[in-house]
């Protein structure tokens, strides 16, 4: 069997697979729901930092970028939300692949632009915390977007092949019980 055959059939098995498991269980709508915490954390983080006027965000960042950078985690957070009320994956599927589209624009823009000076990331935090976030440089954090957009983008292509399958597959009429 040649390989293209073999990732087909294992990519057409792991849409049939989870096809069957549709249904979002409990505990990973508990997971949104921390994610949707987690996400109004980094907000008021970062809104902290705005309103300090700490210099993390320099000149640079005007109402574009705060509107790419904001509107990344606040669609991680609805996503997060509508996600929980579907409680349907494959639905799910199709938030991540336009959230992880978007992600992926306000990334490039935002490594482009670059308005942040990451020596004053971890100005907000209490004494006792910034050592978390002191080793971030402004260096560090450009590899860390590179990463993310090549991330971002394979995981879009990946999750959108994946829902076409497995709707696909949960659009086949289920043989009926005699």
């Amino acid at each position: 069997m040649t390989e293209a055959k073999t990732t087909e059939n294992w990519f057409t098995r792991h849409a049939k697979a989870e096809a069957k498991k549709d249904i979002i269980p409990s505990y990973e709508r508990i997971g949104n729901i921390v994610g949707v915490v987690v996400g109004l954390l980094v907000v008021l983080y970062f809104i902290g930092h705005q309103t300090g006027l700490t210099g993390f965000f320099t000149s640079k960042f005007g109402p574009l970028e705060m509107l790419l950078f904001y509107g990344t985690i606040a669609y991680g957070i609805v996503s997060g939300v509508l996600k929980g009320l579907f409680g349907r994956k494959n639905k799910a599927r199709l938030l991540d692949v336009i959230g992880a589209c978007f992600d992926f624009i306000a990334i490039i823009w935002l490594y482009t632009v670059f308005p942040f000076d990451f020596a004053y990331l971890a100005d907000v935090l209490p004494d006792f915390l910034k050592f978390l976030l002191l080793w971030i440089t402004n260096d560090i954090a450009r590899v860390l977007m590179i990463l993310a957009m090549i991330v971002t983008l394979i995981m879009a292509i990946y999750t959108a092949a994946f829902y076409l399958l497995v709707r696909r597959e949960l659009s086949k009429p289920t043989p009926k019980a005699t």
